[in-house]
């Protein structure tokens, strides 16, 4: 009666290890079949809670900068093409941003560079010129319109991007000049060259040899002498 009720024991405990073994299973086939959203990269960036001077900066760049310098500031690069519209992917045709525009509109520039990652903004020596560049001649399609307070929190997301910059402090007229975007060139000490001919050193060893063979010389003369 008792291995009985033992085997029957083992029995129920096996069937619930099953059972639960197939929850569990179907569980992960049905996690693994569910596809994951793909991030759209063209979305709108959201603000957090306490929005920071470069957060700000991220819509600024969304909104005026992305379409040309891409969504990571990777510059127009064919990659980044391929996440527009097929129609909208060649804009260098005659009536578009080609060399005949359509009426109000602009020539696009072939080659448009990346503004973050390695390498990248080394034409501004600081922050204070890089904003004045932004002020001044960006967006590239209307140049001039972005306000003061927008071309400061653009500047402060590039350059928070490319780990330039302290995101709890806003960037102003007054630090700016300090934050230095471009790597210093450096420039080689120069060396003196060297002579074609190497100095003369005197060897101990070919002193001593020579003074033997001085020595024993003079000793050979003198007995020739006598």
């Amino acid at each position: 009666m008792h291995q009985k009720f033992s085997l029957q024991l083992l029995l129920i405990t096996i069937g619930i290890a099953l059972l639960l073994a197939g929850l569990f299973f179907d569980l992960g086939m049905v996690a693994a079949q569910t596809p994951m959203p793909t991030p759209d990269r063209l979305a709108q960036p959201t603000l957090p809670a306490d929005p920071s001077q470069a957060d700000r900066g991220a819509q600024v760049y969304w909104l005026s900068c992305l379409p040309c310098h891409g969504d990571r500031g990777q510059g127009l690069t064919e990659e980044f093409k391929q996440t527009y519209p097929a129609e909208d992917r060649n804009c260098w045709n005659s009536g578009c941003h080609g060399k005949r525009p359509y009426q109000n509109g602009f020539t696009l520039p072939m080659n448009i560079p990346a503004i973050i990652g390695a390498g990248t903004l080394q034409k501004f020596p600081n922050a204070l010129v890089l904003r004045s560049y932004i002020f001044a001649a960006m967006p590239y399609w209307r140049p001039g319109s972005l306000t003061e307070e927008e071309s400061w929190q653009v500047t402060a997301f590039v350059l928070r991007e490319n780990n330039l910059w302290n995101v709890q402090e806003d960037l102003t007229a007054s630090n700016a000049d300090l934050v230095l975007v471009s790597t210093p060139q450096a420039f080689a000490t120069p060396q003196p060259v060297p002579s074609a001919v190497a100095p003369l050193e005197l060897s101990p060893l070919l002193f001593v040899v020579g003074f033997v063979v001085l020595a024993l010389l003079l000793t050979y003369l003198r007995k020739r002498r006598f």
